[in-house]
């Protein structure tokens, strides 16, 4: 939202309260609150009739300070609230600052300012106009906070948004929407931001926050909210790695997915025809032609048409649900099934809801109801506990029965003028739904299932909403364009504190092009998660042609075979916060020229995917400084400057980070395996010293002048130690080994 009419002068019709001066502070236990006068006081009298703004500073956790601002302080305390995790830590108070780990927060001694500085630099603040309280002709109140940017400075995150990477210059508004892959709109909306000079911000409101990157004032991020009062916490890295650690950390780190979710998923489609016979054909096959699949996906017809959701299959599509579930997993396969939060008036569940008082409901006591996606929708009150036990008991039985995952779609759509069993805000509640929605699902899942083995599929997410993997980027068109768009959005995500997601290979929308099929293969593969999947037409690979099927069985068993190394980087999601696909920025933060890359990215700490967008197989990369060694091929690839290439579809622009060792596995049919039996270790102009973990093993990597010595700890299996572009040997049980 924005409130100047360029750098002096309001918008007609605005009333803003800006803090002036600093008129005095007070200490507490770890915090400091400081009294700011809108106008500068010069004698007693200029006290009387002159606002006060109110700053609080406190130090949640070490390099983390939270700044609450507010004009009117006595409004009633509004719920949902994100879970922000606090930790004990050693916090300095002094008159004018605080200080907590490397982060100092201090108010300038004379006018009004108050700047953060890190290991003795200011690395942002807020000054002149930043701070200010709104307040409308219509009687509306927001407070914005304007925080400085330097030269050079970008800012990424703000959830998984599809327009440019580098978020300068765009307004965006923290406001889930069912807007597909090619709007300005989002599924997943999250109020978070870090930028390269190594802080990052969270506004700790779950409502609607407008944020003005570099557009309204062009060298400061402002964002605002409704009402009296705004909270934000400013994060110090130095690293953007560091920031995302410390951001999980607060928020909510990613749980393990099991390592079967991994694996190809596919999936009838959305509305195309299918029964058993399609599915067990879909299998039938994969199998023939040596496509190992993971997972079988039924989408949303498994229901009866109009019942959506009731929880009960079709009887005329699927007359033994736990008989053909029990036939897939004999086949080794895991299945999920396709649910939403929304109960069509026609669905058994609806006149149950309506019974229970467990549907979300309007000011006069009747249940909010509309006609789109589903005749009579009613949405379930996921704030009242029975409500969720409920919805989570339908979900019970189909696990019972023998479901393995949900795709939990939607979340998105939650409407502003209805009233919530728990009281909760309507405006606060329209983003925040999604959390309590993907929390009810994931908690069946791993009740049944067990600590470890709980996955979703999810589309609208939140602040937390990492904590329930995995998410996929919503239904995005069968065109390089929306490929690209995609990925965007991936890396967008993966920059807001997201660990693992995917997309539909080939696009939703349309059938892809055979070369757009076969160019989205090899990125869906080098995705964390990958699902063939689409909407009016099926997505088995031998539909388009042949090729498409060799394609898509080399980077298939391309991907199985780097599990040893895919599941340490979903360890590190998991225990650090860093996602699997990492932006190029998180990388390598001191190399300028990463700063706007968004087609291409890391595959954990040190493999470099380039997707190719283009049919005749034309790409342009950056690789940055080293000699990087490309993985099919062993060349090297001297960096840092841009490459531009042709591909054919069995490739794509795959490098290896020099110093890299890589733990390839033995096993190519299948994504959980005992990723230490025969295992090799892929060593690329590696030095010095590092230790990988593979599964329960442990291996010691060093380098000296008399070669390269390998020990590992673990059970005794059979292991193999290659140098690319030099010697190899094969090692047994606990030796270790000198390799020249």
């Amino acid at each position: 939202m924005k409130f100047t009419d360029g750098y002096w002068l309001k918008r007609q019709g605005l009333t803003v309260l800006h803090p002036s001066q600093l008129r005095d502070t007070e200490a507490g236990e770890n915090s400091l609150t400081a009294y700011a006068t809108t106008k500068p006081v010069r004698a007693r009298a200029d006290t009387l009739d002159t606002p006060l703004i109110t700053v609080k500073l406190e130090a949640p956790a070490p390099d983390v300070i939270r700044v609450t601002l507010g004009h009117f302080l006595g409004g009633a305390p509004k719920g949902p609230n994100f879970a922000v995790n606090a930790e004990d830590h050693a916090v300095a108070v002094e008159a004018n600052s605080i200080t907590s780990g490397a982060l100092t927060a201090r108010f300038k001694d004379d006018g009004w300012g108050l700047d953060f500085l890190a290991e003795g630099r200011r690395i942002t603040g807020t000054g002149w106009r930043g701070m200010g309280v709104v307040d409308t002709a219509d009687g509306e109140s927001y407070v914005h906070e304007q925080l400085d940017l330097g030269v050079g400075e970008a800012v990424y995150g703000l959830g998984e948004r599809f327009g440019p990477f580098v978020k300068n210059g765009q307004s965006i508004d923290i406001w889930n929407e069912d807007g597909g892959t090619s709007s300005e709109l989002a599924y997943k909306n999250v109020p978070f931001y870090f930028t390269n000079r190594g802080y990052g911000v969270l506004v700790d409101h779950p409502g609607k926050v407008s944020f003005e990157v570099a557009s309204e004032m062009v060298s400061r991020t402002q964002f605002s909210v409704a009402g009296q009062t705004l909270s934000y916490l400013v994060i110090y890295g130095p690293a953007p790695a560091d920031v995302l650690r410390k951001y999980t950390a607060l928020t909510g780190r990613a749980a393990l997915p099991p390592a079967w979710s991994f694996g190809l998923w596919l999936t009838t489609s959305f509305t195309t025809p299918y029964d058993e016979e399609t599915v067990t054909s879909f299998v039938d096959g994969m199998a023939s032609r040596d496509l190992p699949l993971s997972v079988f996906h039924f989408d949303t017809f498994w229901m009866r048409e109009f019942h959506w959701c009731d929880f009960e299959w079709d009887p005329a599509i699927f007359p033994d649900p736990p008989g053909m579930l029990k036939r897939l997993h004999d086949r080794g396969l895991r299945t999920c099934l396709w649910i939403n939060p929304y109960i069509a008036q026609r669905s058994s569940m609806f006149a149950e809801g309506l019974a229970n008082g467990y549907l979300v409901k309007k000011a006069n006591g009747d249940v909010w109801q509309w006609d789109r996606w589903q005749a009579g929708m009613a949405l379930v009150d996921f704030t009242n506990p029975e409500a969720r036990r409920w919805y989570a008991g339908k979900l019970s039985t189909l696990a019972e029965m023998g479901v393995d995952a949900f795709k939990s779609d939607f979340g998105e759509r939650i409407p502003t003028d209805v009233v919530w069993h728990d009281g909760s805000d309507p405006e606060r509640m329209h983003n925040y739904y999604t959390q309590l929605y993907n929390e009810v699902v994931f908690d069946v899942l791993k009740e049944h299932r067990g600590e470890g083995e709980a996955v979703l599929f999810a589309r609208s997410a939140t602040v937390g909403g990492q904590q329930f993997p995995v998410h996929w980027g919503g239904d995005n068109s069968a065109t390089y364009e929306s490929m690209a768009e995609s990925l965007r959005g991936g890396l967008s995500l993966m920059s807001s504190g997201f660990g693992f997601w995917s997309h539909d290979i080939g696009g939703f929308e349309g059938k892809p092009d055979p070369a757009v099929f076969k160019r989205w293969i090899a990125f869906g593969l080098l995705s964390s998660h990958s699902r063939l999947h689409g909407n009016h037409s099926y997505r088995v690979p031998w539909l388009f042609d042949d090729e498409s099927v060799e394609v898509l069985r080399s980077f298939t068993h391309l991907k199985y075979s780097l599990m040893p190394y895919l599941w340490e980087a979903a360890r590190q999601a998991h225990e650090q916060g860093l996602p699997v696909m990492r932006p190029m920025v998180v990388g390598f933060p001191d190399d300028p020229a990463v700063t706007h890359l968004d087609r291409q990215y890391l595959l954990g700490g040190d493999l470099l995917v380039a997707p190719v967008f283009s049919e005749g197989g034309e790409v342009g990369y950056y690789v940055p400084a080293g000699r990087w060694t490309r993985w099919q091929t062993g060349e090297v690839v001297e960096g840092p400057g841009w490459k531009h290439e042709v591909h054919g579809f069995d490739s794509v622009p795959l490098l290896v980070r020099p110093g890299a060792v890589i733990p390839v596995g033995a096993v190519v049919d299948r994504p959980d395996y005992d990723y230490a039996d025969g295992v090799t270790l892929r060593l690329f102009e590696f030095s010095g010293r590092t230790s990988i973990r593979v599964g329960s093993s442990v291996f010691d990597v060093s380098a000296s002048d008399a070669g390269i010595r390998v020990t590992r700890e673990g059970a005794p299996l059979p292991w193999r130690v290659e140098i690319v572009g030099g010697a190899s040997v094969s090692l047994g049980a606990d030796e270790s080994s000198w390799v020249g």
